[in-house]
C-alpha cells in the first residue's frame, strides 16, 4: 500500500471520529470541518513518519493544538464594535441542550480534557499525551471542569434547587 492510498483509508476510517471531536471542541459545525481538514493537511506531510503507528493520536494532538491557535490568533484580533450581531440560528438538536451549554461555558483547557476523556474515551496517560501535559494535570482540569459544571445553572434541575432552598 501507497503512503497516499494508507492516508486515505486512515481518512475514510476516522475521518467521522475527528470531526466529532473537532465539534465538541469548536462547538460549531464550519469550524470543526475546517479544523479537521487543517489537522489532517498536517498529518500529511508527515506520514512518512506516523503511519507506521497509530496516526490518530498524532492527529488529534494536531488537533487540540490547532484549535488552541486559533483562538489565540482570533483573541489578538478582536475589535469592539457599537451594534451586536445577531446570534446565530441553532441548527443541531444537540446545540440546545443543557448539557451542551454548560460544557460550551467552560474554560478551553477543561472543555478539550471532558472531550477527550469522556467523549474519546480516553485514558488519563492519552490525553495528557494529547495535551502535552502530566496526567495530574488532566486530573486537576477534569475536577474543576466537573466542579463547574455541577454548580452551573442550566443543568441544576428544580428538585435539586428546590433541596438546597429548604436545607438552608
Amino acid at each position: 500500500m501507497t503512503a497516499a492510498e494508507g492516508f486515505d483509508a486512515f481518512v475514510l476510517a476516522r475521518s467521522r471520529r475527528l470531526l466529532r471531536t473537532a465539534y465538541l471542541l469548536t462547538q460549531d459545525h464550519a469550524l470543526a470541518e475546517d479544523l479537521v481538514q487543517t489537522a489532517l493537511a498536517k498529518a500529511w506531510f508527515a506520514w512518512s513518519r506516523i503511519e507506521g503507528g497509530d496516526p490518530e493520536p498524532y492527529v488529534r494532538k494536531v488537533m487540540v493544538n490547532t484549535y488552541a491557535s486559533w483562538w489565540r490568533r482570533r483573541w489578538n484580533g478582536e475589535q469592539p464594535t457599537e451594534e451586536l450581531p445577531e446570534h446565530a440560528v441553532q441548527t443541531c438538536a444537540e446545540e440546545r441542550t443543557d448539557v451542551w451549554r454548560a460544557l460550551q461555558r467552560l474554560p478551553r483547557r477543561q472543555r478539550a480534557v471532558v472531550v477527550l476523556r469522556y467523549y474519546e474515551d480516553l485514558s488519563e496517560a492519552e490525553t495528557a499525551r494529547v495535551l502535552g501535559c502530566s496526567p495530574g494535570t488532566v486530573k486537576s482540569q477534569t475536577s474543576k471542569a466537573f466542579a463547574k459544571l455541577r454548580l452551573d445553572p442550566a443543568l441544576l434541575t428544580t428538585d435539586t434547587t428546590a433541596d438546597r432552598e429548604a436545607t438552608r
